[in-house]
């Protein structure tokens, strides 16, 4: 009995759409689905070329990974090789579009290294299973593999592994 009441957990954990190593299932954020901030379709294909750092996050915890954000910065990294993307989950907040909306199009402005976009219903967490009401980052390499994932803030540790992994990679 205990055998077949672990089966659905070990499937679920399994089948999650984010490994290390493995590419993303591709997703495009257009029309009723959302779109970058300053117009367009958005899709998880341009996630190569460059290492990206992908953040998938809920307008409520949008400073959660700041000191990751920061630390990014400061390390200067060569945008020829490096992007940096961030999709907000707009079904995860009582905040109206609008007014989320007018603040990403500022942030858009003054970061515009930055891709921003928005997902209206949750598609990228259908997609690609990650957690909801969080923030979540992800770390690709050129080619769009997973080099690392972590959902919720970012200890010191964590930072400095991912700027390891970001140097390592670019």
């Amino acid at each position: 009995m205990k055998k077949l009441l672990l089966l659905p957990l070990l499937l679920s954990l399994s089948l999650s759409a984010v490994e290390l190593g493995k590419a993303l299932p591709i997703i495009t954020l257009d029309k009723d689905k959302g779109g970058r901030v300053a117009g367009g379709a958005w899709s998880s294909s341009e996630l190569t070329g460059k290492v990206h750092l992908l953040f998938y996050v809920d307008p409520d915890e949008g400073d959660t990974n700041d000191a990751l954000s920061d630390a990014v910065k400061a390390s200067e990294p060569d945008h020829d090789k490096f992007a940096s993307v961030a999709i907000i989950n707009m079904a995860a907040t009582w905040k109206p579009n609008f007014a989320i909306s007018s603040i990403l199009k500022g942030k858009q402005e003054k970061f515009p290294d930055t891709i921003y976009a928005e997902d209206m219903d949750k598609h990228i967490i259908k997609a690609w299973d990650v957690k909801d009401d969080s923030n979540d980052v992800i770390l690709l390499d050129k080619t769009g593999k997973v080099l690392y994932y972590h959902s919720g803030e970012l200890d010191e540790k964590e930072i400095k592994k991912v700027l390891k992994l970001l140097k390592e990679y670019m």
